[in-house]
């Protein structure tokens, strides 16, 4: 039986800083100003939004290429740190040659902020109704920032969950949002750069649909960063710091944070 199905877009993106490449990911072609800020920011090219002078997306036969103007200052440094990597749909550490690189230690991430049981679930409830490309296509994942006070303030989609959280990182630069202030929602499994790019942004607390990696979960611990994943209808475990869900000390949460 024939018909037609939504399918999303995946494109080679290019990053270039000041005409210097750096890195080409796969990726859903949308959100492109936010990814080219989110990800500078993860990756640790950039120290803050500031940095950036220009963006201009380019649009070509082959792909995209987001060309990427920095302050002379930041520009000088950039280029003495330069490093080339590539990853396809999906893969944060692909190209990475220095493992020390791949396994940086995360900052120490400071926030106060504390998340009743019941104001996760609603957040984690309240993301999937805004991912229209996920409601489509049934293929893409993603990422948002739920506020107690405003509730959820950005949700960004792509085929890549890296690059659905980069997404997130840049929205929430150009709002100038504190992202100790609320929680990163996610709707992938919890791998390390996934933890290490929320610390990177400051964020205080992830709540994801799927498992952590046991790397992930010791990342977190290091970091600071509260850690809840496997949040589905009926509830969800905390693998860390949990001073920051409150009444969350479970079974459950205890059995996690013995691993």
């Amino acid at each position: 039986m024939r018909g037609e199905r939504a399918i999303p877009e995946e494109t080679a993106v290019a990053f270039t800083y000041n005409t210097a490449s750096y890195a080409v990911m796969m990726a859903t072609p949308q959100d492109l100003d936010d990814f080219a800020i989110g990800f500078s920011l993860t990756e640790g090219v950039v120290p803050s939004a500031d940095a950036i002078e220009t963006i201009e997306i380019l649009e070509e036969a082959i792909g995209i290429e987001l060309r990427i103007w920095l302050k002379a200052d930041d520009a000088a440094e950039f280029l003495t740190r330069r490093r080339k990597m590539a990853g396809p749909t999906g893969c944060g550490l692909c190209g990475i040659e220095s493992l020390i690189e791949a396994m940086r230690p995360p900052p120490k991430v400071r926030g106060d902020c504390v998340f009743a049981p019941d104001e996760i679930m609603t957040a984690i409830d309240s993301l999937f109704p805004l991912q229209e490309l996920n409601r489509e296509t049934r293929a893409v994942h993603g990422a948002g920032f739920y506020q107690a006070d405003s509730g959820l303030v950005a949700v960004r989609e792509d085929v890549g969950r890296h690059n659905a959280l980069d997404k997130l990182a840049g929205a929430l630069a150009r709002r100038r949002t504190t992202a100790a202030r609320g929680i990163v929602l996610l709707t992938s499994r919890v791998s390390v750069e996934m933890v290490q790019k929320s610390a990177v942004i400051g964020a205080a607390i992830i709540v994801a649909v799927s498992a952590p990696t046991a790397l992930a979960v010791r990342m977190a611990e290091a970091s600071g960063i509260t850690l809840v994943a496997v949040a589905r209808k009926d509830g969800f475990e905390v693998f860390t710091h949990a001073h920051r869900v409150g009444g969350a000390a479970t079974e459950a949460t205890a059995a996690a944070q013995s691993r």
